[in-house]
Order: C-alpha cells, then sequence, then structure tokens
C-alpha cells in the first residue's frame, strides 16, 4: 500500500538476541530479552523469591511478600529498561542472585514499604484492554513455542491498512512520553525508554520455556500489558513452589503492583480475611475483574497437559 517498499527493507536488519536465562529452584528459566522487560523482571522476580520459602508462609505473608518484591521489579524497570540499540541496559546486574539478595533483604515482611520510599536499586544510572495475545505449543517431540504479540489497546492506533485488513498498533505508548509520566497502564518510565527514531518500544510480554534438568517441562506466557510479569512469575511459583496442577496454577486468584500507582491489585476469589490481612500490613487494595490470561502448556511424567486462563471467553486449549 505504499507505507514501505521493497528498497526501504534493505536499510534494515533482522537482529537475533539471545534470550534471558536464569534458574528457579533447579530448573532452567528462558525468556524474552530487551526491548521486552519481561524475561529480566520475571527472572528477577523469581530470583528474590527464590529467598523465601513460601511453601511455609501464609497465604498472607505470601502475597504481600510477592507484591513487595514486584514493587522493587517495576521500580527497576522504569529507569533501565530500553531499547539496548539506544542504551546500556544492565542486564547481568539486574539478574544476577547476588542483586536479587540485596533488593530481598530490603523488603519488610511484616509491613508494606511505600512506593514513595522505594527507587531503582542499581548505583550506575541509565488499563490495557488486553489486546495482546499469546500461545504456548509442546509437540510429541518436546519442540517448545512461546509466542506473545500485541496491537497495544482496543483496536490498536484505530487505523486499518487499506486492502489488507488489519489494524495497526498502538506500541508507541509503550514508550516514555517524558520522564515520570504514566503510559496507558500507569507505568513509569525514563529517558532510557524515550521515543527515537528506529527505536523499539519498551514492552512486559514474557514468552517463557522452562526446563526441568535439561528437559521440556512448561511453556507459558500471558496477556495483560504491565500484569503480564507478574501473572507469569505466580503461574511459574504456583507450579514450582506448590506443585499444583496447571488448571489449578491457571484459575488461582493473583494480585499485580508495579510501583506507581502505590495500589495492590487483586482478582476476585480472595477471601474478605485476606484482604484485611494485607490492609493491616500496610497495601492499598483495589479490585479488578481479571489482572492477565494465560496460556500455557506443561510436561508430565505421563502426558502433555494445556490449560487455557479461564478469564475471558473464547480463550482455548487443545491436544494434539
Amino acid at each position: 500500500q505504499g507505507l514501505i517498499s521493497l528498497d526501504d527493507l534493505k536499510n534494515y536488519t533482522v537482529v537475533e538476541r539471545d534470550p534471558i536465562k536464569g534458574s528457579y529452584r533447579g530448573y532452567s528459566i528462558y525468556s524474552m530479552p530487551p526491548p521486552s522487560s519481561g524475561g529480566i523482571h520475571l527472572i528477577q522476580i523469581l530470583n528474590m523469591l527464590e529467598y523465601a520459602k513460601p511453601q511455609d508462609l501464609s497465604q498472607a505473608d505470601y502475597l504481600h511478600l510477592l507484591a513487595e518484591i514486584t514493587k522493587r521489579a517495576y521500580a527497576d524497570r522504569s529507569l533501565y529498561l530500553g531499547d539496548p540499540d539506544f542504551v546500556d541496559v544492565p542486564t547481568a546486574e539486574l539478574i544476577s542472585k547476588a542483586y536479587a539478595k540485596k533488593r530481598f533483604k530490603q523488603i519488610n515482611l511484616k509491613k508494606a514499604t511505600p512506593s514513595k520510599d522505594i527507587y531503582p536499586g542499581l548505583k550506575t544510572s541509565i488499563n490495557e484492554r488486553f489486546e495482546t495475545t499469546h500461545f504456548s505449543v509442546i509437540d510429541k517431540d518436546g519442540n517448545m513455542v512461546a509466542n506473545t504479540y500485541t496491537l497495544n489497546a482496543a483496536f490498536g492506533n484505530k487505523h486499518v491498512v487499506k486492502g489488507a485488513g488489519f489494524f495497526l498498533n498502538n506500541e508507541l505508548d509503550d514508550f516514555s512520553a517524558k520522564p515520570g509520566a504514566p503510559n496507558l497502564y500507569g507505568l513509569i518510565g525514563s529517558k532510557a525508554n524515550r521515543v527515537e527514531a528506529k527505536k523499539r518500544p519498551l514492552s512486559s510480554m514474557s514468552p517463557t520455556l522452562i526446563l526441568k534438568e535439561g528437559s521440556p517441562f512448561l511453556a507459558t506466557g500471558a496477556r495483560g500489558g504491565s500484569r503480564i510479569i507478574t501473572t507469569v512469575a505466580q503461574l511459574i511459583s504456583n507450579t514450582i513452589d506448590f506443585n499444583q496442577s496447571l488448571d489449578k496454577a491457571s484459575i488461582a486468584p493473583r494480585i499485580h503492583h508495579q510501583w506507581k500507582p502505590d495500589l495492590l491489585f487483586y482478582e476476585p476469589g480472595l477471601s474478605n480475611q485476606l484482604l484485611n490481612q494485607l490492609k493491616k500490613k500496610g497495601h492499598r487494595l483495589k479490585e479488578r475483574s481479571y489482572l492477565a490470561t494465560t496460556n500455557s502448556v506443561i510436561k508430565t511424567e505421563n502426558d502433555l497437559q494445556g490449560f487455557a486462563s479461564n478469564r475471558i471467553q473464547n480463550n482455548l486449549a487443545i491436544g494434539y
């Protein structure tokens, strides 16, 4: 349609980037690298969670801890993340176990720390409408795919490509309009993610593959804007820490805290007693009908099991 020509394409190159690699309680984690913040902060969250024993905590203490961990990860996201072709993203420091231990020690296990008192932690400085889609596949030979793609907000930027029948995306909103200004999801960014020519915007997409002793274990990911990272982290924790089946791990009510705004979002299904316990710890609560949706496949000893989140219609899991 004249938007871009074959000659124009010659000026672009495809850059292959290695996935962000980490580990969690003996499992190998592979997730999406920058310009998505998903892989870095998913592993950062799991690294901090590794210093706790979730199965020994009450539900209120576990959710409190998870909220405090994610606050710190999203604070780091606000300053350090951007397109690595334009800024030096301190990936190694952010996903290191030593940094996770330092951040974990800052957490008060009895009381919520106000977001205004939490800052990006490195010494060096440098409501989506769910139009993201994720699918996960594991085939009979153990090949695994976790794929997330997005329009970013309802109907993208509301313009259809003439004659082609698809919407253009609204990814400009994933840039920082100006440092400290919230975007569509309330996320705060810095100059590392400012708008520049040929620059890719920051994302929260977190398509993730997990291996157990070198063999396929779990393919997962989510749709839900800024809630993707925390959703994937909770699904992984549910399956590994609490040994939940994939359906139970996917159905369980979730929480989300992204540092700013200083609100702990939660899904229906948490008891009033639990919510009151979280309030007593200093959390400001806000209910959402749902936070994000997942599509996952897990390999058990005997078979492959797929589960699509029950939070929306037309979410599907099928087997071969």
